[in-house]
């Protein structure tokens, strides 16, 4: 009797065995997430993780030589709710050296507004080389009714852009996020 008992020991087993991989893998894999997003956001750019930390990126070369068009674009996402746009629509840059500017929303509605901008650069490949330092992206912004100001951001681009690239566009969508936050 106790024959047929083993091949249910074995699979029992195994079947414990595979368990216990799967928890401590997923154990493994969610540790190594906070490690991984880091590096990811490093090597695109995405969620600027060197300002986030406090972390200026400074280069200690600038080149004189090249310019660069950084063409500022505002989208404010939801019609009607806020007024949204550059201070500039253009600039004219050179690579390593930090630039400042600023784009201007006001709330149009009547009542207190949240909201956050999502930006986008293109061409795509040169995120790995705009660092923004400081930029109302980063949170989201509350808006009392009627309320307008001017917003910071603050970047260097990388002097190690390719060649080929001497045109920017830095673009950003301004979402109403009131109702998303709990407060609409």
């Amino acid at each position: 009797m106790e024959a047929p008992q083993q091949p249910v020991r074995r699979a029992n087993r195994r079947l414990i065995t595979g368990l216990l991989v799967m928890v401590l893998g997923s154990f493994a894999f969610g540790w190594a997430l906070v490690p991984l997003y880091s590096a990811f956001c490093r090597l695109t750019g995405v969620g600027n993780a060197e300002a986030k930390a406090g972390r200026e990126v400074v280069h200690d070369t600038i080149d004189p030589n090249r310019f660069i068009t950084i063409e500022f674009v505002a989208n404010p996402a939801s019609v009607g709710s806020f007024d949204f746009r550059p201070k500039v629509a253009e600039m004219r840059i050179h690579p390593g050296k930090l630039y400042d500017t600023q784009f201007y929303a006001k709330n149009l509605t009547a009542g207190p507004e949240i909201a956050q901008a999502v930006p986008s650069l293109a061409p795509s490949s040169a995120w790995k080389y705009f660092h923004k330092t400081e930029c109302f992206c980063f949170s989201t912004q509350k808006f009392a009714v009627g309320e307008g100001r001017w917003m910071p951001v603050r970047f260097i681009v990388d002097p190690s852009l390719p060649v080929n690239i001497d045109r920017l566009t830095l673009s950003y969508t301004f979402f109403d996020t009131t109702q998303s936050a709990g407060r609409g």
